[in-house]
Order: structure tokens, then C-alpha cells, then sequence
């Protein structure tokens, strides 16, 4: 539709060019047709120029069009960022909520998982301590018990100085000790053994490891003790060797890795930043049944693998075979991280170890301060600590015992610390963990039936039950 001032314009262009024809014509003599020619020429010039003027005021007005436009489309293309910054945000917390219930859900799995494998091992523990007493006790209405006295034996020295007589040589004392002695020091430490893996006294005392020199707990190692009949407690060092020589040790093993996943399941709801070392044996490691338990079950706890560190002895490192390699690939595999301990000398491999899987090494506190060792081996211990670090690994001085100690250690760049200066092993409380055995077939066979080992055996299934529902307890509370 026509604008009214386009119109008026155009009459006010008709108007002037009409009037000036007939001013030329008024005043120059002109001829009327002459006169219209002009007038006509008027017309057009002022349509010209009306036309051009127009369509520059438009381009500007366009100009300024296109100039909001292009701010409007830059406020929009924020706005949209903004909104997608804030969708990504939302998402992220999404996930984030949702990978925590998942792992959430994984753990109570895993827990009930493991609450299945108790409940069958202790049905079939039920099983069989039912038919050792119904045997005695058919053995007792045949033969009925006499009480007889025990014959009197002569004191025996404890287990720890027998090992040791037995590990290294001696002069030989004045005095021979009696044969009886002998003769029942390593049967008595074995009969524990036994006892303490069936009745379910095998316990676990847990030692920090500091940082130095800040002193805050990083670590707790775990160190398994076992309980006699008589309540006498037997240290590792004590029994170690004789559980590997008589088959027991992959038990005692399964035992302790399992309570440590309990115990640093309980850590991880306080705190994240505190892991577990666990010794596991070399003979473990290198029997394919026994081994394929243990990492059946860390298979089943493979989220804690960066908290849970496998220890060993460097003997047993030193003396890998194919076997040992291959279930410490597999080991590696699931991401677990490995220790070594008990080292005799500072004759390293740090490529190799790395290799291997260790991110732990623990030498002796006297042995990194001793100055003829540090001669006579490949490096000096003021090095060592640098030489790990270019591979990934930390050293840890352990059997710290005076003040002195931590001072030369830090002269020498030592992360990490343990001994009693800091803590000595605490024992757990029973209800801390509840320990699984092996497998049926690992067990140990069962002494002849009598009415003591009936009861001793019902003790221990109770002892069990009351465990699997310490147990359950907890998994219904997470």
C-alpha cells in the first residue's frame, strides 16, 4: 500500500515542474510545447533525485538493521553457551551421583557375594563337625573315657628360640637340652598351626606407616599373630616357616587378605587416603590352587586395588619362577601394587621391579644408617631414594626405634617411615573382620574323632555363625 507522503510528494514534484514551465514560458517567450518540455525534463530530474535519495536512506536503514541483527544473534549464540555450560554441569553431577550409587551397589554385591561363600563354607563346616560328633560320640557309649594322669614334662624353650636355633647355626652349649625339648618345640608350634586355622584364632594387629616428616598415618600394615589353646600368642616370625613347610600357609594368607579388605572397606567410609599393606607368601604365590582363592577373591575387590598393596619377601622375589610371574601379571592386571620387604641387601633392580608391578620397597632403618653396608653394596643408601623415585617407587624405612634414626633418614630423602617410635602393632577388634577359609579341599584333615575335638569343632561353627552375622549386620547397615 502506498504511503500518503510518498503521494504527497509526488504531487508536490508535478506541482513544481508544472509551475516552472510556466514561469520560462511567461517570462522567456518560450512555446507552450517547449515550456512542457522542460517542464516534463523537471519532472524527471526531481524523480531522479527522490528515487537515489531514497534508496540511500534505505541502504543505511538496512545497515542498521543488519548491525541489531548481528548483536542479537551474539547475545543469542551467549545465551546458548551459557545454557550448555550449564547442561554439561548438570549431566556431570548426573554421572557423577550415578557412578557413586553404582559403586555404591558393586561393594553391597560384593559383600553379599562374600556373605554367600561363608554361608557355604560354613554349611559344610556344620555338616562335618555334626557327623565328628555324632562318631564320638557313638565312640564314647562304646568306650567309655577313663580320666589317666598326664605325665609330667620338663619346661621346653618357646618357639621363637627354636626356630631361630633351627634357621641359623649355633656353637653347641655346654649342656645338651633335653630331648624332649626338641622333640615337642615344632610339633607344639604346628599343633597351634592347626588349631588356630580350624578354631578361628588367627588375629590381626595393624602398624602405621607414617609420612616423614610430617608423621600422618598414609598406611597400616597388616601383621597376622596366632593364638594357642592356652591363649599363648605366636608371632609371624615365629610361625611363618613352619605353616609354609607343613602346607597351612595359604589358609593363614586367605585369612588375613580377607579381614584387610574388610578392615579398608571400614577405612574408606571415613577416609580415602589410607591404604593396607598384606603380606602374602611366596609359597602362596607359587601353588596355582591356592593363588587361584586369593585372586578369585581380589578379583571380586578389584575397586580397592589402588589402597591395597601385596607384600613379599625379597627372597621370594628374587627367586620367581614361571609360575610366580604369571600370577603376578595377573595380579597386575586387576591393578593391584606390590611391596617388598625383609631386605638383606641394597642390591636393587629398580627397572625390574618396576617391571614387576612394585611401587613399595621397605628397608631396615639400620641397614640404610649403616656405613659398611652402604660400602659394600652398589649404591649408597643416601641415593637410593632418588634411584626408586625416577621408577615410580617408594622407599619405606621400617624398624624405626629413636628419634636419632628419623633425623639421619631425612638426610636422605625417605618418604615414609614405621617402627615402634611411631606405633607398635595394635590388635583389631574381633568384630572389625570376619575371616573366610580357603577352600574345602585346602583344609587341613580332621584328627580322629574324639569328644574334645567335637566340642572344640562346635565352638568353632558357633564362633563362625556369630561372625557371618556380625557380618550381615553391616551389610544391612551400608
Amino acid at each position: 500500500m502506498v504511503r500518503v507522503s510518498t503521494i504527497f510528494i509526488a504531487i508536490c514534484m508535478v506541482l513544481i515542474a508544472a509551475s516552472f514551465g510556466l514561469i520560462l514560458y511567461a517570462l522567456t517567450g518560450l512555446s507552450i510545447r517547449e515550456s512542457a518540455l522542460v517542464a516534463l525534463a523537471t519532472l524527471t530530474c526531481l524523480i531522479l533525485y527522490n528515487a537515489i535519495s531514497m534508496r540511500i536512506r534505505g541502504r543505511g536503514d538496512v545497515s542498521g538493521q543488519i548491525a541489531d541483527l548481528s548483536r542479537g544473534t551474539a547475545d543469542l549464540a551467549r545465551q546458548v553457551a551459557e545454557y550448555s555450560r550449564r547442561m554439561a554441569l548438570i549431566e556431570t553431577k548426573l554421572a557423577t551421583a550415578d557412578h557413586a550409587a553404582l559403586g555404591r551397589a558393586r561393594s553391597v554385591m560384593s559383600e553379599i557375594g562374600e556373605l554367600g561363600i561363608m554361608i557355604k563354607h560354613l554349611a559344610g563346616s556344620v555338616a562335618t563337625h555334626d557327623e565328628m560328633l555324632t562318631s564320638a560320640t557313638s565312640l564314647a557309649a562304646a568306650h567309655p573315657l577313663t580320666q589317666q594322669p598326664q605325665p609330667q614334662h620338663e619346661p621346653h624353650p618357646g618357639p621363637a628360640e627354636t626356630l631361630r636355633a633351627t634357621a641359623q647355626p649355633t656353637p653347641a652349649p655346654a649342656e645338651p637340652p633335653p630331648a624332649t625339648s626338641t622333640a615337642h618345640s615344632l610339633p607344639d608350634i604346628l599343633a597351634a598351626i592347626k588349631g588356630a586355622t580350624e578354631a578361628n584364632r588367627i588375629d590381626l594387629y595393624l602398624q602405621p606407616i607414617v609420612s616423614l616428616p610430617q608423621r600422618k598415618v598414609r598406611f597400616y600394615e597388616a601383621v597376622s599373630r596366632l593364638r594357642d589353646d592356652n591363649e599363648r600368642v605366636f608371632t609371624a616370625g615365629e610361625f611363618i616357616n613352619v605353616a609354609e613347610a607343613s602346607g597351612l600357609i595359604g589358609q593363614i594368607d586367605y585369612t588375613v587378605l580377607f579381614r584387610c579388605v574388610q578392615v579398608l572397606r571400614r577405612l574408606h567410609v571415613r577416609t580415602k587416603d589410607v591404604g593396607m599393606f598384606c603380606n602374602v607368601s611366596g609359597v602362596t604365590l607359587a601353588n596355582p590352587d591356592l593363588f587361584s582363592e586369593c585372586i578369585a577373591f581380589l578379583e571380586a575387590n578389584r575397586a580397592l586395588a589402588p589402597s591395597l598393596v601385596l607384600e613379599f619377601k625379597q627372597s621370594a622375589f628374587r627367586n620367581l619362577g614361571p609360575v610366580e610371574i604369571e600370577h603376578l601379571a595377573a595380579l597386575k592386571r586387576l591393578g593391584f601394587q606390590f611391596s617388598i620387604d625383609n631386605i638383606a641387601d641394597l642390591k636393587i633392580d629398580g627397572r625390574e621391579l618396576a617391571d614387576r608391578g612394585v611401587r613399595y620397597i621397605k628397608v631396615p632403618a639400620p641397614l640404610l644408617l649403616d656405613q659398611k653396608e652402604a660400602a659394600a653394596s652398589d649404591i649408597h643408601a643416601a641415593d637410593l631414594t632418588s634411584l626408586l623415585t625416577r621408577f615410580g617407587i617408594d622407599l619405606i624405612a621400617e624398624k624405626i626405634e629413636g628419634e636419632r634414626s628419623v633425623v639421619d633418614l631425612l638426610e636422605y630423602d625417605v618418604r615414609f617411615g614405621q617402627g615402634f617410635l611411631f606405633s607398635a602393632p595394635r590388635p583389631l577388634r574381633p568384630e572389625a573382620a570376619v575371616p573366610t577359609p580357603v577352600a574345602a579341599s585346602n583344609h587341613p584333615k580332621a584328627p580322629p574323632p574324639t569328644e574334645s575335638t567335637a566340642i572344640a569343632a562346635r565352638a568353632a561353627a558357633e564362633s563362625r555363625l556369630s561372625g557371618t552375622a556380625a557380618l550381615a549386620r553391616r551389610i544391612a547397615q551400608s
